[in-house]
């Protein structure tokens, strides 16, 4: 008897997806036929080798209405003429897809894994029109699914309310670390003499602190900025250190393999997750980057949101603003180097927090949708 087939969708690269990669190579472990759906684009990097199957489309249209409306169109017929006995639907963009093709598909069923509230970015929340046919999307097909899980407790609360259906939580939390190779800090072009401070991932978007961080540094001496990673803002954040001649004190790194990315959080003696309460997306978010900078055991200093602030405060891993400004974040930034034994005792949490706050615990979750064949 052939393994269970898992078609799991994305409407991104691959290259840079932690959470489904992890989610990936669990059910490949588990005994499951897998097949990771995305797309290529012009400056794909190329897959690195993994345990389970992927696919990329390549599509004429990049971004906008047209790019998910052919992608959908493309997903669906690529999902109806292949075999699967459950499809993994992750975010909003390949559900419509994925819901109608299981429809069409006998003993077939269709799992959802909410990465956000899609509807609430602020990509859609200044664009109305566009926001109203997601919202419809989503109010049509939500309630008639049977198996939901979300990246943390806030949103699902928000979810079953709104659809009076239960609504699972797996957060994306990180692998347990151990490299078995780090590079110095010479190696990596970091100083010596100063301390680190570092904001990471692969979403550095319009409200998630990345202008707020650069303008900071303004009042932060005997320190670097390291912006590793890439998103919608990274070029205007060049402008603004150009503008304010900051070259001295914050360095782009461009998006790397994750292992390279926790080389530069190993090193950095503090770390950023900035996303402002400007949207009901943001309000509810947990960044996986929390977790890296635990596992890097890099205290870190974030805005206050409820469930960051939730997961700081149990491990006493780090410090929330007293205020959202760059001179606040500067003001906080300086006192904690100014206080060395602070630094120590957090950094001594972050290793604690990290034996319990990691993926081989969290992914024990996922057996409710997806139980062991193994």
């Amino acid at each position: 008897m052939s393994a269970p087939r898992i078609i799991v969708s994305v409407t991104n690269d691959l290259y840079t997806d932690q959470r489904v990669h992890k989610v990936c190579s669990y059910l490949h472990s588990n005994g499951y036929d897998v097949l990771l759906v995305g797309r290529i684009l012009p400056n794909s990097k190329h897959l690195d080798s993994r345990p389970y199957s992927t696919h990329r489309m390549r599509l004429i249209f990049k971004k906008g209405a047209l790019f998910y409306a052919f992608y959908n169109l493309r997903l669906f017929l690529f999902l109806l003429i292949r075999r699967s006995d459950i499809l993994l639907s992750n975010d909003l963009d390949t559900l419509l897809a994925n819901y109608l093709a299981c429809g069409l598909k006998r003993k077939c069923r269709v799992v959802y894994d909410s990465h956000e509230l899609f509807t609430e970015v602020p990509e859609l929340t200044s664009r109305l029109r566009v926001q109203k046919i997601w919202k419809k999307i989503e109010q049509w097909i939500f309630p008639k699914l049977k198996s939901v899980y979300t990246v943390n407790q806030s949103i699902a609360d928000i979810y079953e309310k709104l659809y009076n259906i239960p609504v699972g939580v797996v957060r994306n939390v990180s692998r347990k670390w151990e490299p078995k190779n780090i590079k110095s800090k010479e190696e990596l072009s970091i100083p010596e003499d100063k301390k680190m401070i570092i904001l990471q991932g692969s979403g550095i978007n319009i409200d998630r602190g990345g202008e707020e961080a650069v303008e900071a540094m303004k009042w932060v001496d005997n320190a670097v900025l390291y912006i590793v990673g890439g998103g919608d803002v990274i070029s205007q954040l060049k402008n603004t250190v150009v503008k304010n001649n900051l070259s001295n004190k914050v360095v782009f790194i461009d998006r790397v393999p994750y292992d390279e990315m926790m080389n530069y959080t190993h090193h950095a003696d503090l770390g950023l997750t900035l996303y402002k309460d400007s949207n009901p997306n943001y309000q509810f978010s947990l960044p996986n980057k929390v977790f890296d900078y635990i596992h890097a055991s890099t205290p870190i200093l974030s805005s206050d949101l409820i469930e960051i602030r939730r997961v700081i405060d149990k491990y006493d891993i780090g410090e929330v603003l007293k205020e959202y400004s760059p001179r606040s974040i500067a003001d906080q930034i300086i006192s904690l180097f100014e206080h060395p034994e602070k630094l120590d005792k957090l950094k001594a949490n972050c290793v604690k927090a990290s034996k319990i706050e990691c993926w081989e615990n969290e992914r024990e979750k996922l057996n409710v949708y997806f139980p062991s064949i193994t």
